[in-house]
């Protein structure tokens, strides 16, 4: 039986020790929050313990964002095993690009041993390298929302993202995402730019 998202989160926060939470809690204070959305009152929050924290956020900012949400303040502060945990889902709930099973084969070629281990640090991604360039300049937004929907996008995100006006404002919300996703929906992302703005592409990658 899946978890429900109050669940998940406790599961995610009650793992931190004192000094953890309480890294958390700042970080939650003052990290920019997607358009629509106020941060929760220092008061509140710093009163809040890992049991009262998931009601919090779920009531401040609904499960979906709310999920995405801890799990990139989890990022920022360093605990990205719970992080990874918590964009799982587990119970077999399908969520967005929760696939961090699946390693990823390192570009580094500082030495001649082809090894799956995690780079230390990674190449940034061309999406991540690019980001102001595809905002501004990428066409047909919506072909590629198509192409990820259903496995890189959920029908709430793909709804919110659609809605906006210009392309420029669908972009931005996409890249809103980004810090919640894993290199495997970062790939698909490229993968969809190239199918759908090849020039584009090919341009930056000159």
């Amino acid at each position: 039986m899946a978890k429900s998202a109050r669940q998940r989160l406790m599961d995610a926060l009650e793992n931190l020790h004192d000094g953890e939470l309480r890294k958390f809690k700042a970080k939650l204070a003052e990290i920019p929050l997607e358009e629509g959305h106020e941060h929760i009152p220092r008061g509140r929050l710093e009163k809040a313990d890992a049991v009262d924290l998931p009601s919090l956020l779920i009531g401040y900012y609904k499960q979906d964002y709310a999920l995405r949400l801890t799990a990139q303040v989890l990022e920022e502060i360093h605990c990205k095993d719970q992080a990874q945990k918590l964009r799982g889902g587990g119970g077999g709930e399908k969520t967005a690009c929760c696939n961090p099973e699946i390693p990823v084969p390192s570009t580094s070629t500082t030495s001649g041993r082809n090894e799956t281990q995690p780079p230390a640090p990674p190449e940034q991604h061309f999406i991540e390298r690019h980001r102001e360039a595809l905002i501004q300049r990428t066409a047909t937004v919506e072909g590629i929302l198509d192409v990820l929907h259903g496995d890189v996008l959920d029908d709430e995100q793909y709804q919110k993202i659609s809605a906006k006006s210009t392309n420029q404002e669908k972009m931005r919300e996409l890249y809103r995402l980004l810090p919640s996703w894993n290199q495997a929906c970062k790939d698909k992302l490229y993968q969809a730019l190239k199918m759908k703005n090849r020039f584009l592409v090919e341009d930056l990658e000159g």
